[in-house]
């Protein structure tokens, strides 16, 4: 299924939050019109797509390092492994 309008300006938004002024969080809520919460579960099924890689590789890829990287600390932590 290709990507929608929403899913695109979500990934691009993620892509260039940071030159937004204000808080992330605001600025979710400002140009997507989604919750911070919504937002969040969106992206996540997102960078599990195809299209979404095919979008924006480097950004589908840094996505999901980083989550991978919070679940492996998650997963330490719960084990009582040291960090």
């Amino acid at each position: 299924m290709p990507l929608s309008d929403r899913d695109r300006a979500i990934l691009d938004f993620e892509a260039e939050w940071r030159r937004h002024a204000g808080a992330k969080e605001e600025a979710i809520r400002a140009d997507l019109g989604l919750s911070p919460a919504r937002y969040y579960q969106l992206l996540g099924r997102l960078i599990e797509t195809t299209d979404a890689q095919e979008h924006d590789p480097m950004l589908v890829k840094r996505l999901r390092r980083l989550r991978d990287e919070r679940l492996r600390a998650r997963l330490a932590r719960a084990a009582g492994a040291p960090r």
